[in-house]
């Protein structure tokens, strides 16, 4: 198949923008949890739909008499909180347009995205990100007020706005369509200086609309209780964005978590206790590596690896029957999965809170057998597929039809087209206006409204979408032999002890990899086999250690021919970090920058 189309689940067009639904939701269910909001203790607070309206109101109020005005952008630099959805709808209230920017951004990155977009003032989280900007603002002549979260800066907008009366919001809020513009997105920046992405009010409407309406039934954990779920995606990426206007708009209640980090995530997951996420593969593996390495340290590894392998029988058998091409789980196979549901799979969902049964995943690629893991274990995952400039998801794998190691079919009221030399092609609502200030690139990935998305991949008989790499990620050996790295990478990094891989060998005679470790879970390796604590440096001289990931090695070699298989590796003492400029803020690799860095080790994996 070469194109597949879902019809939109609604004729009638979007219209106004963004914030209308806060006072609706306020006007027609007032007393309803709209929010979940940590308090000076620790603890939740819930905020209703009116609370929540009120506060917007008088946040919107507040900048209308600090001089902000229709049209003007305005920058965000923050991690997840409550604060940030606040200013969100508060700006798109008065036709002001957002610009996120990543809380991790250097200087010069903050200066490009607030020089580019023309910024006229900046919301900062804390007193480290003020100064970041403080130290460029001299270049910025269009910057003239800096907020700042933790120096009370919601309370002192309030109070400047109190003088005004509510009718002035909401005549700037009526002059808002679909057609205005929302945010400038700046992307990660993985090839070059990152652009800006025109997003309107009518993309990310038409997006979570789409998505609520398909997909509602799975934000429960049974039927009837509250949806709910726990933010924790950066919100400065499109996928975390997404998510906040979704929750809004659909009646979730959404709780903030500002730390992306199993060790801050697992404990707001058990106090808030959210029916369903939206995560990145990388949350899953940690929850799982953490759930092996507990069993281990309990003695229990035989079994736990006997309950993954059930669970995945099990989710394959449903799969199968799903499609009608089998019967499904045997009687022997469901007794043994209800053992270890008691045994196994009930605490791997009580480390996620206890109520999830459905997520989604987007960002990069999940591995199959991952999904079908947490699948039997009693959480279905959702894998996705999206790019900035659409929105986030613009396909996903439906309720009734999940087909593991695939990112689904396009979502309501987008078609998917796979070019020629297999580019994946995008149309729909959700695509986006094109790139601020950039003519040229915007030539380049937009054609008649079609979206060129630079990634590779195929359509199955049913229009589920399979991405198979990168364009511009495709390697060539100097014997001509084209290789796409990703499906290698994946697969070594499932090795419990890796952390990243990078696969490199353009223009070399044969494909090798640079290696990082997932220290944890080498700490915990050592300790279990009666090891000494090793520095980073003597680790990768480590020749157990070594063999473990040359297994890792040989296990992804299996998915591809000879000509295409790594044939050395290194491992290194440091992972890669977005600190050192070889990451992008949503943590993809950022290749160039890798191969320039370590270009000595690299240099080493070709010596004869």
């Amino acid at each position: 198949m070469r194109e597949f189309t879902n019809p939109p689940l609604t004729s009638a067009p979007p219209v106004g923008g963004l914030a209308d639904v806060v006072f609706e939701h306020a006007r027609t269910d007032p007393g309803r949890v709209a929010l979940g909001r940590k308090d000076a203790a620790g603890q939740w607070r819930d905020v209703t739909s009116a609370e929540f309206r009120d506060e917007v109101l008088a946040l919107a109020k507040g900048l209308l008499a600090s001089g902000i005005r229709f049209g003007d952008r305005v920058a965000v630099m923050s991690r997840t909180r409550y604060e940030w959805t606040l200013f969100d709808f508060a700006l798109w209230a008065i036709g002001a347009q957002v610009v996120p920017v990543y809380p991790t951004s250097s200087a010069e990155q903050c200066f490009w995205m607030l020089y580019d977009a023309e910024v006229t003032a900046a919301i900062v989280e804390h007193e480290d990100h003020a100064m970041t900007i403080a130290t460029v603002i001299g270049r910025l002549p269009r910057l003239r007020r800096l907020w700042q979260l933790d120096a009370g800066c919601v309370q002192e907008l309030y109070d400047a706005g109190a003088y005004l009366d509510d009718e002035v919001v909401h005549r700037h809020r009526e002059a808002v369509t679909p057609e205005s513009v929302a945010t400038v997105i700046y992307t990660s920046g993985t090839t070059g200086r990152p652009k800006g992405c025109v997003l309107s009010h009518g993309n990310f409407m038409i997006e979570a609309d789409s998505v609520v309406g398909r997909w509602e039934p799975v934000f429960h954990s049974k039927r009837g209780d509250e949806a709910s779920t726990l933010l924790f995606l950066p919100l400065a990426h499109v996928f975390g964005r997404m998510v906040e206007v979704a929750a809004i708009r659909g009646r979730v209640r959404l709780g903030h978590q500002p730390q992306l980090n199993a060790a801050a995530l697992l404990p707001d997951l058990q106090t808030f206790r959210p029916t369903f996420i939206l995560a990145v593969p990388y949350i899953f593996e940690k929850v799982f590596n953490a759930s092996r390495r507990k069993a281990e340290k309990e003695g229990k590894a035989g079994p736990f690896e006997k309950a993954v392998e059930v669970a995945v029988r099990y989710a394959e058998a449903i799969e199968a029957k799903a499609w009608g091409v089998g019967p499904g789980p045997t009687a022997g196979l469901r007794m043994q999965h209800q053992f270890f549901d008691k045994l196994v799979y009930t605490k791997v969902r009580a480390a996620m809170g206890g109520r999830i049964r459905n997520a989604m995943s987007g960002g990069s690629g999940m591995d199959r057998r991952l999904g079908l893991f947490f699948a039997g274990a009693g959480v279905q995952i959702y894998e996705g597929y999206g790019l900035t400039e659409s929105t986030a998801a613009a396909t996903a794998n439906p309720p009734e039809h999940t087909r593991y190691g695939t990112v689904g079919q396009a979502i309501p009221g987008t078609t998917v087209h796979i070019a020629d030399d297999g580019e994946v092609w995008l149309y729909g609502g959700n695509i986006f206006q094109g790139y601020l200030n950039n003519p040229k690139a915007t030539d380049g990935s937009l054609h008649d409204g079609w979206l060129a998305t630079g990634d590779l991949g195929s359509l199955d008989e049913d229009g589920y979408l399979t991405i198979t790499g990168r364009k511009k990620e495709i390697l060539v050996t100097s014997g001509g032999k084209s290789v796409s790295p990703g499906v290698l990478e994946e697969r070594v990094r499932d090795h419990p002890l890796v952390s990243q891989c990078i696969v490199v060998g353009n223009d070399r005679p044969y494909i090798a990899a640079l290696v990082t470790l997932d220290h944890e879970a080498v700490e915990h390796w050592l300790q279990m086999r009666g090891k000494p604590a090793l520095a980073p440096a003597q680790l990768v001289r480590d020749a157990d250690l070594e063999t473990e990931v040359r297994r890792a090695v040989v296990a992804a070699n299996t998915l591809v021919s000879q000509a295409e298989s790594i044939r050395t590796f290194r491992i290194l003492a440091q992972p890669f970090t977005e600190e050192h400029g070889l990451l992008t803020p949503s943590l993809k690799l950022k290749r160039k920058a890798i191969e320039k860095a370590y270009e000595r080790e690299v240099e080493a994996l070709y010596r004869s």
